[in-house]
């Protein structure tokens, strides 16, 4: 009886696993149906417990919703021209300079100095004046050194007479030849320094070397003055100097009559010529630098000795540099390029670069005048080039 009732309740167990299993693999694999080509798909589920009223239920077609679809457009690239700024060559006339500074300098100067002490007797200028060559500016007291002119004129008037009579009577033979030439001699003697005395007394007179402006005056009659004593100082200011300090590597381009701008902190927005006038033999070894000398005409008398210069110095002149924008050329590694378009299309050109002015840079070669450069949209060019449509450039705060 035992044994029967085992064997009662494994039959039921083996039934219930396999019910249990052939329900769970009915709901994970439903019956697909695959539309054949040109049929619309249909998809179908059973019922569980395979029940016999199950029906296969029909899926409509798949469909994309509009946003789907504009976004996958939206991911495909446009194709076409790519829209960039341009800008054309210019060929202008180019001046190559170099910007320095230098100091102002009278074109002749002198510190005017007695050669001789002496009290002053008279002054014969006032400060800042304009004098002519050789008007007396300042008068010594003379009457030492009249005194001793006129001594020595009557010490050479007397060998004068002893001369001549030693020479009558060397002609005569009553007296020798020696005596007369000792009385020539002492006559010379006397005439030498009567010219002595006379230069003395002349130094008394102090004058002006050569016409121009005098500085301030620093002495008074009365004052006894020695030798080498400042007395003021003259300047020759209707034309002027201007030094300038340039580097080494700029010698070999500096010329005599190169052209200079110059302009001064006191004159401001006003430009003065000047010419290049000499150049220094040596180059400083401290600075590297070499001293230039520029002339420059001052008729109305605006310009004083000791004012800073800014000085343009014009090396050369190209007449057909081309220049184009400086947002026109952009570095790959060590070189420089430009797009140039050519027909619509955009090429990648490289170039050599010169001087820049007012934003813009030279192109020394790599572009003719006229043709026409890429400013903006560089970026989105491929390095072989593109089809490209030339768009204006947007306005400021537009």
């Amino acid at each position: 009886m035992k044994r029967i009732l085992f064997y009662l309740f494994a039959l039921v167990g083996a039934l219930g696993l396999g019910w249990w299993a052939s329900g769970l693999h009915r709901s994970l694999a439903p019956a697909l149906e695959v539309a054949g080509p040109g049929t619309a798909s249909r998809a179908a589920t059973r019922l569980p417990n395979d029940d016999p009223a199950a029906r296969a239920v029909p899926v409509a077609p798949a469909t994309r919703a509009p946003e789907a679809d504009r976004a996958a457009r939206d991911a495909v690239p446009a194709r076409g021209a790519i829209g960039v700024e341009a800008s054309r060559a210019e060929s202008v006339s180019l001046a190559e300079t170099v910007a320095a500074v230098g100091t102002l300098r009278a074109a002749e100067s002198v510190v005017v100095k007695p050669e001789v002490a002496g009290r002053i007797r008279s002054i014969h200028f006032d400060g800042g004046a304009r004098v002519r060559k050789d008007d007396l500016l300042v008068a010594l007291d003379a009457s030492i050194a009249a005194a001793e002119v006129q001594q020595t004129r009557a010490e050479v008037a007397l060998a004068r007479a002893n001369y001549q009579r030693s020479a009558d009577l060397a002609k005569q033979k009553f007296l020798s030849e020696r005596a007369r030439d000792e009385a020539a001699a002492n006559l010379q003697v006397l005439e030498a320094k009567l010219e002595l005395a006379q230069a003395r007394l002349a130094k008394t007179s102090i004058r002006a070397p050569f016409a121009g402006v005098l500085g301030l005056r620093n002495v008074s009659p009365g004052d006894y003055v020695k030798e080498g004593d400042v007395l003021v100082t003259l300047e020759d200011v209707s034309r002027m100097k201007v030094d300038l300090r340039l580097p080494e590597r700029y010698l070999g381009q500096l010329r005599r009559g190169q052209r200079l701008d110059v302009e001064f902190d006191a004159w401001p927005g006003r430009r003065f010529p000047a010419t290049l006038e000499a150049i220094d033999v040596q180059v400083d070894a401290n600075g590297r630098s070499v001293v230039a000398r520029g002339q420059m005409s001052n008729p109305d008398g605006l310009l004083r000795t000791g004012m800073f210069a800014r000085v343009a110095l014009t090396l050369g002149q190209r007449e057909q540099a081309v220049m184009i924008p400086e947002e026109a050329v952009f570095a790959v590694g060590q070189e420089q390029y430009v797009f140039r378009i050519d027909q619509g299309r955009a090429e990648r050109v490289r170039v050599s670069t010169g001087l820049r002015r007012d934003g813009r840079v030279e192109i020394v070669e790599g572009i003719r005048g006229g043709e026409q450069v890429v400013t903006a949209g560089q970026l989105k060019l491929p390095a072989e080039g593109s089809e490209v449509r030339i768009v204006e450039a947007p306005h400021a705060g537009g």
